[in-house]
């Protein structure tokens, strides 16, 4: 395997069923399914998850919500997205632990890094919820900076499209794929592959960001193995 301890952020809308509201427990089931053969590979596997497929905390200052506010409706959504992916995983024989950011004793763990680390060398799923706690942070930033707290090797943003584009592929059937891409190249081209935050976050500690479909069976495998699919994001912009 190309990496040991991998790091999956999983946005919301992902989670999406056909009627493309809440979460879908046969789309959850998918991606359980993909994560746990992927942790049979031998990789240790924790999953930052999202919320915009319940509350997506910015957009609902658009309903007249202070930021804070909003932004604590949507590190709850993301806890119980985790709920959901708990309970799937489980289902299917994995081993877990719910490890959140904001303090649910009745149904998760509080994040402490040495735990969360523990727990991932005794071949647990750690799903990561609550992002970081804080408001005016987003999920990405989340995932960036507990990659980088828990030792992860790389991020692997799981997306609805194939990799990293020059503009949306689903606005522009034109639109180019990029194989790999260099930190500043993304950067001169504002191409968008995670917030501000969390891209400076991996440019500045040199972590990875592999870009690909998790909609499409084997991607996670494929991806941990190190085979060249989606869009590899390093410093040197090649593989």
């Amino acid at each position: 395997m190309a990496y040991q301890r991998i790091l999956l952020k999983l946005s919301g809308e992902v989670l999406h069923g056909p009627d493309k509201t809440g979460f879908h427990r046969a789309t959850l089931t998918t991606f359980g399914r993909e994560i746990l053969e992927t942790q049979h590979l031998g990789a240790q596997v924790a999953v930052l998850i999202g919320g915009g497929n319940l509350f997506r905390g910015a957009s609902l200052t658009n309903d007249g919500y202070r930021r804070a506010t909003g932004d604590h409706i949507g590190m709850l959504a993301t806890i119980i997205n985790g709920l959901a992916l708990q309970d799937v995983l489980e289902s299917l024989g994995g081993e877990t632990r719910l490890v959140t950011s904001v303090r649910m004793d009745e149904v998760a763990e509080p994040y402490i890094r040495r735990r969360a680390i523990r727990h991932l060398e005794k071949g647990r799923i750690v799903v990561l919820a609550a992002g970081m706690g804080r408001p005016y942070f987003s999920t990405d930033t989340a995932a960036v900076q507990r990659a980088l707290e828990i030792g992860a090797q790389v991020v692997f943003k799981g997306t609805r499209v194939d990799g990293v584009y020059d503009r949306d592929p689903e606005e522009h059937p034109d639109a180019k794929l990029y194989d790999a891409v260099s930190f500043n190249e993304a950067i001169a081209k504002d191409l968008r592959i995670l917030d501000p935050t969390a891209f400076t976050l991996c440019r500045d500690n040199n972590l990875p960001v592999v870009v690909f479909n998790i909609l499409k069976p084997g991607m996670l495998q494929a991806a941990t193995r190190g085979e060249n699919i989606g869009t590899l994001v390093n410093a040197s912009g090649e593989r």
